[in-house]
């Protein structure tokens, strides 16, 4: 027999099993903290990694430019990662083959990102969720014509992709992937940017943002080169 009076969760009744939603349970019985994320892990030492994988790719992760620029030059063709959003698309569903790819995400000199007199230099492995929190102090901060540029790339980023995929992909991987539906590109050219570029040598050298791009995902990079940064100039009056 089957009685029809009211459970604990929402008034649900015993021969009903209605699910119960989250927002239906006292989180105040359980005393029990969260697990935290281990120490020892986050004080753990980064390491240069070199993994071997199916097929026989190989992967890298270099832990400062030099290295980078060293592995560049052995293997000038090698792809360049950060957070993979593009390349692991191009190899799980168009069957592209990237023999060695190397990762990015550890290599400081990428990474940075500094607030000039003039402009905003972006390292190119910058995570687009970071280049919008900093876009957002420096308009709150600066004078409002100087910030037109940043005050037109944050709001496109509000319309880029998920967070998840912001929190990952880097501003040189979009710049560089030069697809023809991001919504970056164009504000590089129109907000006067300047890419850094260096080579496998070291040298370098610098290219108009409205000059790097060549044509249907082709950009001004040789084999041998990668964007070091982005330098983004202050907007100027009536600009």
């Amino acid at each position: 027999e089957v009685h029809n009076g009211e459970g604990s969760a929402g008034g649900a009744s015993c021969g009903e099993r209605r699910p119960i939603s989250y927002n239906e349970i006292d989180g105040s019985i359980y005393k029990d903290k969260e697990l935290i994320f281990p120490p020892e892990l986050v004080l753990k030492n980064n390491l240069p990694l070199k993994l071997h994988g199916f097929g026989g790719i190989r992967w890298y992760r270099p832990l400062n430019l030099k290295h980078l620029l060293d592995l560049k030059s052995l293997y000038p063709s090698a792809k360049l990662v950060v957070g993979n959003t593009e390349v692991g698309i191009e190899i799980n569903f168009k069957n592209a083959q990237y023999p060695i790819i190397i990762s990015v995400t550890h290599v400081p000199e990428l990474n940075a990102l500094s607030i000039k007199e003039n402009g905003l230099e972006i390292g190119s492995s910058v995570r687009l969720s970071r280049l919008q929190e900093v876009l957002k102090e420096v308009i709150a901060e600066r004078e409002i014509f100087e910030t037109a540029s940043g005050r037109a790339i944050c709001e496109q980023l509000k319309w880029f992709a998920g967070k998840q995929v912001k929190n990952v992909a880097s501003v040189g991987g979009n710049i560089c992937t030069a697809s023809p539906i991001s919504d970056l590109n164009p504000l590089w050219m129109a907000s006067r940017a300047d890419f850094c570029i260096v080579d496998s040598k070291g040298n370098i050298r610098t290219v108009h943002a409205k000059d790097f791009f060549l044509g249907y995902r082709k950009v001004d990079l040789t084999q041998g080169e990668i964007l070091h940064s982005i330098f983004l100039p202050w907007s100027r009056r009536f600009e």
